[in-house]
């Protein structure tokens, strides 16, 4: 059985598509002292797919130290996770 041909991508956008998807980038979540802790742990379960614990400790972490790095992934796995959290009125961003 003959393999269908993938569409043709330039070098450039190659390399640039392989930069986003496999340069391990990182979701951050910032404080805002707005939000409770209950909010964002719920947030960071529904969304990040959390453990309660490792929510709770992110919350903290947020806190303490203003920001938390919640996900580690590729570009595409984290943006929907950064607009839902940015849905929810938290503030994060995706960082290389």
């Amino acid at each position: 059985m003959e393999q269908p041909q993938k569409p043709y991508v330039s070098p450039e956008a190659s390399e640039e598509v392989d930069t986003l998807e496999d340069s391990g980038c990182t979701l951050v979540l910032w404080n805002d002292d707005v939000h409770t802790f209950d909010y964002v742990i719920k947030a960071l379960v529904d969304i990040c797919r959390h453990t309660e614990e490792q929510a709770e400790q992110c919350a903290i972490l947020v806190h303490c130290h203003g920001k938390c790095a919640v996900k580690h992934g590729s570009y595409s796995e984290l943006l929907p996770m950064h607009s839902a959290l940015l849905d929810k009125q938290l503030t994060s961003e995706i960082q290389e």
